[in-house]
């Protein structure tokens, strides 16, 4: 097997590297040209397919899930992201090249807490009507359309910082829609406004969105710290998103479609206080506490679950099991492909070509680029190990990831969930409608992290 599993580096070796007596073979086309076997390129190349011939089984699980991320799913397969994620830990587990004993798995378990505590948090926002409320609230202020579009912008950024931003836009999409039927006004900008808000406000915070979570925990960042130093490109981005929006709709606000109105969920003022009771407590945990955020986080869900009117099997039932999966499937395929080096092999390839990942710019470009290839959440537990011993970076990774999720529809779960929703209503709402959007705010708000990154530099 061993045998086998090296053959072609030593093939390679055999014709770059053979000698007869002592007369190495060599390429001569110049004398000033190198030996091949001198060559760096051609050691490190050599290296590259000693890895990869060794470990060729996690290599090609590895390529073929995040193959699977960027496609979004395995011709003749019913197989979604998740699906193919776990398929892959499935086979990595199987065959032995990934292990689930002492923590071997590259398991992240306090970001799996984490993640799992907010979401029993906004589920019983949720259940309880708050978002429905705030909504409702929000879509009869009698205010102009363009002051509406950005309340909706403040309101969808304000709740992701502490909320999740896929169910504040799973919870706010219909009774935003329904809200601007009724006022005769084209919901679409305000969709827009909606998944581009929740995306960039849920930057401001380490619990705001699920890889801002594997971020904060892996690296063990300041809460505060993090706070006061997305806020001013968060409050950047989102005036320029209201600005972009506001000039490409203008003149096109108003709209009259005829529709049944659907029922809102009934508004529960002790569950909402419930609720806002025990985020006020966590936050304030994070803040001034030195305890785990996991276990905080934890703790406040078993709070949450104890009700005598809300049943734990509707709170569960919110629980994005989907999400949890992906983040468990992919933290065995990602350690498997870093116990064997590829990793390694990645930041040497990226050196080569002249990327360097400690250069802000070069971050932001490598994670815009990977976010809408396999979606934010993906990109981020890739690029965490090589950006972890990186002065700044896991604060640049956050924004960074976050932003460029509104660059186009794929880039993040909320653009898919606001975009569903839209079609569900009958609202049109393509991946070029979200693109002559969400490509000018992406960029604006891309360029508000860096101006703000070397103004905090140069200061």
């Amino acid at each position: 097997m061993n045998a086998v599993k090296g053959a072609n580096s030593r093939l390679l070796y055999s014709i770059f590297c053979r000698k007869k007596g002592n007369v190495s073979i060599r390429l001569s086309v110049k004398k000033s040209i190198m030996p091949f076997q001198r060559s760096s390129v051609l050691l490190h190349f050599r290296k590259v397919m000693e890895q990869v011939n060794g470990n060729s089984f996690v290599f090609a699980v590895f390529t073929l899930v995040y193959l699977g991320m960027i496609f979004g799913r395995f011709p003749r397969l019913a197989l979604d992201r998740t699906g193919i994620v776990l398929l892959g830990a499935i086979a990595l587990l199987a065959s032995g090249h990934a292990r689930l004993d002492g923590g071997a798995s590259g398991i992240d378990v306090p970001t799996i807490l984490l993640l799992f505590g907010f979401m029993i948090i906004s589920a019983q926002f949720r259940l309880g009507g708050f978002y429905s409320e705030v909504s409702r609230r929000i879509s009869s202020l009698p205010v102009s359309p363009g002051v509406l579009l950005g309340v909706v912008i403040l309101s969808a950024g304000g709740l992701s910082a502490l909320l999740t931003n896929d169910v504040v836009c799973l919870a706010m999409t219909p009774v935003i829609g329904q809200g601007c039927i009724r006022r005769k006004l084209n919901p679409l900008p305000f969709f827009l406004a909606l998944a581009c808000a929740a995306n960039i406000g849920s930057g401001l915070t380490l619990i705001g969105n699920p890889q801002n979570m594997l971020i904060g925990e892996s690296l063990h960042l300041s809460f505060s710290g993090y706070l006061w130093w997305a806020l001013p490109p968060v409050l950047v981005s989102l005036l320029a998103e209201w600005r972009i929006i506001t000039v490409l709709f203008r003149g096109k606000m108003h709209l009259e479609i005829t529709r049944e109105q659907e029922p809102e969920r009934a508004f529960d003022r002790w569950q909402t206080l419930k609720g806002a009771a025990v985020l006020a407590s966590v936050v304030g945990f994070f803040l001034f506490s030195a305890l785990p955020r996991d276990l905080v986080a934890l703790a406040a869900a078993g709070i949450l679950l104890l009700s005598r009117t809300m049943a734990s099997r509707r709170t569960l039932d919110t629980v994005d099991w989907q999400l949890l999966a992906l983040f468990l499937g992919l933290f065995v395929v990602n350690g498997a492909f870093e116990a064997v080096g590829g990793l390694e092999i990645m930041k040497d390839g990226l050196a080569r070509l002249g990327v360097s990942l400690a250069s802000p710019s070069w971050l932001y470009g490598v994670t815009t680029v990977l976010s809408n290839l396999v979606s934010n959440v993906p990109a981020v537990m890739l690029l965490l190990p090589l950006v972890r011993d990186i002065p700044g970076a896991g604060h640049i990774l956050a924004v960074s990831s976050t932003f460029a999720g509104n660059l186009l529809i794929v880039g993040s779960i909320a653009n898919i969930i606001v975009a569903g929703e839209a079609e569900r209503m009958g609202i049109p709402f393509d991946w070029k409608g979200h693109a002559r959007v969400g490509v000018p705010v992406t960029l604006a708000s891309l360029a508000a992290g860096l101006a703000c990154m070397a103004l905090f530099r140069a200061s």
